[in-house]
């Protein structure tokens, strides 16, 4: 089962999504707060089970409608993923990975772990 693990930063908040085997699978950006870093994980796990999927690597692009996840290629070449909210707001993203497929397996483990995952906090 998998975890969020959230942590104060030098400007902040903000948490990782951890999968059953320890290996972050997605991350936020830093919140002001610990309030609204709890949000952000709050809106993870409402979001990532029902989000669509929008894969920006086809041509034609078919645009999905938010919450979604979309997976893209990086300047490094690597694709990515970010899960964005109702409203537009992206609320986790990847880190690179070199096959697409590795990719699509991290959306799917942030699908499977979110919704259920424990907070853990490290301050």
């Amino acid at each position: 089962m998998g975890k969020f693990l959230a942590k104060k930063t030098g400007t902040g908040f903000k948490f990782d999504l951890l999968a059953g085997n320890g290996e972050v699978i997605a991350t936020s950006e830093v919140y002001s707060g610990e309030e609204t870093c709890h949000n952000g994980i709050e809106s993870v796990r409402k979001n990532a089970a029902i989000a669509n999927l929008e894969d920006q690597t086809t041509d034609p692009v078919k645009t999905a409608v938010n919450p979604k996840f979309e997976l893209y290629l990086d300047k490094a070449k690597e694709y990515r993923f970010r899960l964005k909210a109702r409203n537009g707001e992206i609320i986790a993203t990847s880190e690179g990975y070199k096959a697409k497929a590795s990719a699509m397996n991290g959306i799917e483990s942030v699908r499977r772990n979110a919704p259920d995952a424990k907070v853990e906090k490290t301050y």
